[in-house]
C-alpha cells in the first residue's frame, strides 16, 4: 500500500501504479465500463453560497424586514409609555443590524457579478451550488465523476468537478478509461444526463462504443403528437417519411449552437388528412443533424442491449454508496478544487485495495506489488 501510496503523495501519479498493477492481474480484461456522476458535499455550507437567485431573495426578504420593523416602530411610537421606548430600541438596532449585512451583501453581490459562473463560495471558494436528484434539493459541494468496471466495480478513472451537470463528461471519462484499460477499443453505458451529440461523436471517433438513453425532451409527443422517431429517414434520397406516407424533402442547411443542421418538410401538409396529429404550424418541420446516424446507430444498440442500463445501475452505484458511507455526512474535508481532488484519490484507492483484496485475497495482492 506505501508502494502505490508514494507516487500519489509525490507526484499525483498514483494512477499510472494502478492501471499497471490491475492489468497484471487481468482485472480490466472485459473492456465495458458504466461512467457515472454523484454530488459530494464540500466544506462550505449552504449560507456561505451566493448565486444571483440567492443573493436576490435574501436581499429581498431583509428589505421586507425592515419595512416590517418600520411599522412595528411607527406603532409602537404612538403609544408614550416606557414599554414602547424599549421596544423602538430593539427595533432599530435590528434595523441597524439588517442595514450593515445589507451592505456586505451588496459588496458581495459586486464580486459575485464579476465571476465567470456569477456564483461565489466565502469558505471553499471552487466549491459550487448544485442541484440534487430530489425535487427542489441541492447542496454546495462538488460533482464526482467515476468509469467503474462492470465486472469487478473497480474505479478504473474518477475525476472531481465543481460544475453541476453531466453533460460535457462522457468522452473525457470514456477516453481516461480507455487508456487506464490498455485497450484498442472499449465499451461505456450511462445515463441520460450524459447524452450529447459532440461527445458521443468524439466516443466514435476514439473507438469507444457508447450506450447511453437519449432524453424524451419533445414537445409535440408531450402534446400527444407525432414526434421526430415517428418519422423514418431514407439515408439512399436523404429525406424523411411521415407517418401520412409523405415524403419530407432535403430544403436548406444552417448553423445551430455550432452544429451543421438539415432541415427537411414536405408541401403536402396543408392538404394531410392526420395534421392534426402532427403539428399545428402550417408545416411540419424536421431537423437533422449532420452527424445524425451516429445517434441513430446509438439507439439500434440500446435497443438489442436494453439489459445494459440495468447493468450500469447495479455497477456505478456500488463504489458512490461505499464512498459516502465512509466518508460521512460531511462528505469533504479539504477545501479546492485541486485539494479535494488529491482526497478523493485517497478514497478511491483505498477502496480499489480493498476490492482487490476481497477479490483476490491480501496475499496475492502483495505478492503482485513487490513483483
Amino acid at each position: 500500500m506505501t508502494r502505490l501510496l508514494k507516487p500519489l503523495v509525490l507526484g499525483q501519479n498514483y494512477e499510472f501504479a494502478r492501471d499497471m498493477l490491475c492489468r497484471k492481474l487481468n482485472l480490466f480484461a472485459d473492456a465495458f465500463v458504466a461512467i457515472d456522476g454523484s454530488k459530494f458535499k464540500a466544506v462550505n455550507n449552504r449560507d456561505r453560497n451566493f448565486t444571483k437567485a440567492k443573493m436576490r431573495r435574501r436581499l429581498q426578504q431583509i428589505d421586507e424586514s425592515i419595512e416590517r420593523y418600520l411599522g412595528q416602530m411607527a406603532s409602537a411610537d404612538r403609544q408614550e409609555s416606557e414599554v414602547a421606548q424599549t421596544k423602538v430600541q430593539r427595533l432599530e438596532d435590528k434595523i441597524k443590524a439588517l442595514k450593515k449585512e445589507m451592505s456586505r451583501l451588496k459588496k458581495l453581490e459586486v464580486r459575485l457579478l464579476e465571476a465567470p459562473d456569477q456564483q461565489i463560495s466565502l469558505t471553499d471558494p471552487d466549491a459550487r451550488s448544485m442541484a440534487t436528484s430530489g425535487r427542489g434539493t441541492g447542496m454546495v459541494g462538488y460533482n464526482v465523476q467515476t468509469a467503474v468496471d462492470t465486472k469487478n466495480h473497480l474505479v478504473v478513472a474518477h475525476e472531481v468537478t465543481n460544475v453541476g451537470h453531466d453533460r460535457a463528461q462522457l468522452f473525457n471519462m470514456a477516453q481516461q478509461a480507455k487508456e487506464a484499460v490498455g485497450a484498442e477499443e472499449l465499451e461505456v453505458v450511462a445515463d441520460r444526463g450524459y447524452f450529447k451529440g459532440e461527445e458521443i461523436l468524439e466516443c466514435e471517433n476514439a473507438g469507444i462504443t457508447t450506450y447511453l438513453p437519449k432524453p424524451q425532451t419533445s414537445g409535440s409527443q408531450a402534446e400527444g403528437r407525432f414526434g421526430k422517431r415517428d418519422f423514418r429517414y431514407i439515408p439512399e434520397d436523404d429525406e424523411y417519411e411521415c407517418p401520412g406516407g409523405e415524403r419530407l424533402i432535403w430544403r436548406f442547411r444552417t448553423q445551430e449552437k455550432g452544429q451543421t443542421m438539415n432541415k427537411y418538410w414536405s408541401s403536402a401538409c396543408p392538404r394531410c388528412k392526420i395534421k392534426s396529429q402532427c403539428t399545428p404550424s402550417p408545416y411540419r418541420r424536421v431537423t437533422r443533424w449532420e452527424h445524425e446516424s451516429v445517434l441513430e446507430n446509438l439507439e439500434a444498440r440500446l435497443d438489442k442491449e436494453p439489459e445494459r442500463m440495468r447493468v450500469r445501475r447495479q455497477t456505478s452505484e456500488h463504489p458512490f454508496g461505499t464512498l459516502k458511507s465512509w466518508m460521512g455526512s460531511t462528505h469533504f474535508q479539504m477545501k479546492t478544487l485541486k485539494h479535494v481532488n488529491t482526497e478523493m484519490s485517497l478514497h478511491v484507492l483505498a477502496y480499489n485495495l480493498k476490492r482487490v483484496i476481497n477479490i483476490l485475497g491480501a496475499r496475492p495482492l502483495i505478492e503482485a506489488i513487490r513483483a
